[in-house]
């Protein structure tokens, strides 16, 4: 008698699955909208675009959001409708919140611009571009 009420509930379990796991996108590649127009739109709503790649089916777009933040966001690739938006946030911040309690965040600014650029072009904290 026990049995039943295990074997509904793995049943359940087993059919809502799929409902809950389904984040991709399942647009036709034949309705896919060129990845440069994609481009072109995010930076007229103010974005600022560093890498446009393909995951699970969507557009992965990483760049800076209008409102100032560091973002990855997901897009349909045929309609480019806004899927998942997540915030990122660097590991330093915490370390430059408690210096700028401190009233050093300023000297920090200006000691970071003054610094030479070095010969590699790869700078800690400066976002790079790949175009995929």
């Amino acid at each position: 008698m026990k049995t039943k009420p295990v074997i509904i509930s793995l049943a359940l379990l087993c059919l809502s699955a799929p409902v809950l796991a389904d984040d991709d996108c399942d647009d036709p590649m034949t309705d896919w909208q060129p990845r440069e127009q994609l481009r072109q739109k995010l930076e007229s709503e103010g974005w600022t675009v560093y890498r446009i790649k393909v995951d699970d089916g969507c557009y992965e777009v990483k760049g800076m959001a209008p409102e100032g933040f560091s973002a990855e966001a997901s897009f349909a690739p045929a309609t480019f409708e806004l899927m998942d938006l997540e915030r990122e946030d660097d590991d330093d911040e915490d370390e430059d919140d408690n210096r700028d309690d401190r009233g050093d965040g300023q000297a920090r600014d200006k000691a970071r611009a003054d610094r030479p650029v070095p010969r590699n072009g790869i700078v800690k904290g400066r976002p790079t571009v790949t175009v995929e």
